[in-house]
């Protein structure tokens, strides 16, 4: 995937103000228009224009975009924005560009940024908040530990949105809410605050907050869904004649039992101690074979004794070599 640099697109520079970013658009969709233009790529120029406008002409999408512009070069290859790039920065609503340009038309590189049909959420309910004057939803993502998930905690987060001051300039606004994290969430939900959205007009009811749960990354385990995983070194002995392992999960410590003659990468489950749920996931051990480093010389004799020991066996037999 491929950094996009939107304000080369639109060619302008970053302190562009949001009217010579509305006059810029309305510019190069006119040159690029398909069916007007004569231009080689005009529709391929032009989708990328309103991409470009659907990013600068939000305040909030502009904030977080050029929080990553600093350090990304403009077509640079193998893209992936880093993780928890995002994290805590809200987003209202925004609508579409007036260019007509669906969600499935935008690029691999704003959906890796904003999600897919980010678009369509940021467009929100305006129509229905019209009628119903109702404030507009936002979202933001936050990361929790997955002990969390475990266990439920009360966390505060740091939640920074922008908006356009009477001057037009994006100004950030911070607040600090406290939430309470369900026991059982797991990465890619979404908490939902009732009326922590954008306030509604006249008085009426204000729009929701959607926080998107994400992990902090762990020094010991990874999470798929409701499955968690982790590695757990043993020695060569351990592999060969067996033993019983204390393995620590986030529900408590485990006694394991290895079956001997176990090998790396030997799979073993622990039913129901993923994260719970009405159906719990589970908790997997995936076996690594550790060598002992700085052998002595008497840890020498014994390797050659085991050596000399198993000179018939080859783990290599099946290559023919």
């Amino acid at each position: 995937m491929q950094y996009k640099d939107y304000y080369k697109i639109m060619g302008l520079q970053k302190d562009a103000s949001q009217d010579e970013i509305k006059r810029a658009y309305r510019k190069l969709a006119r040159k690029y228009h398909p069916d007007v233009s004569k231009e080689a790529d005009a529709e391929t120029h032009f989708k990328e224009v309103g991409e470009a406008y659907e990013v600068l002409k939000d305040p909030e999408k502009r904030a977080a975009y050029d929080r990553l512009g600093s350090n990304w070069k403009a077509g640079q290859e193998g893209f992936q924005p880093p993780p928890g790039w995002n994290a805590g920065f809200e987003f209202h609503g925004g609508g579409f560009t007036d260019s007509g340009l669906g969600a499935e038309q935008f690029s691999e590189f704003f959906e890796s940024l904003f999600g897919r049909g980010a678009g369509e959420f940021y467009g929100g309910n305006r129509a229905s908040s019209f009628r119903q004057m109702r404030g507009e939803d936002s979202r933001a993502m936050v990361f929790i530990n997955l002990e969390d998930a475990y266990h439920g905690a009360t966390r505060s987060f740091s939640l920074q949105s922008t908006k356009l001051n009477a001057q037009g300039e994006p100004e950030l606004h911070k607040r600090v809410l406290k939430v309470k994290i369900p026991q059982g969430v797991k990465e890619g939900q979404n908490i939902r605050l009732h009326g922590q959205g954008s306030p509604g007009m006249g008085g009426a009811q204000a729009g929701d907050l959607y926080l998107e749960v994400a992990f902090n990354p762990h020094k010991l385990y990874k999470v798929s869904g409701r499955e968690v995983s982790m590695d757990l070194p043993i020695t060569p002995w351990e592999a060969a004649l067996g033993t019983v392992v204390t393995v620590p999960t986030p529900k408590g410590k485990v006694d394991v039992k290895i079956p001997a003659g176990s090998s790396s990468n030997k799979r073993l489950r622990l039913k129901g101690y993923g994260i719970p749920g009405k159906l719990p996931g589970d908790f997997y051990v995936t076996l690594e074979i550790a060598l002992p480093v700085d052998l002595s010389e008497e840890d020498k004799v014994h390797y050659l004794a085991l050596q000399k020991a198993g000179r018939h066996f080859n783990p290599r037999a099946h290559f023919g070599t």
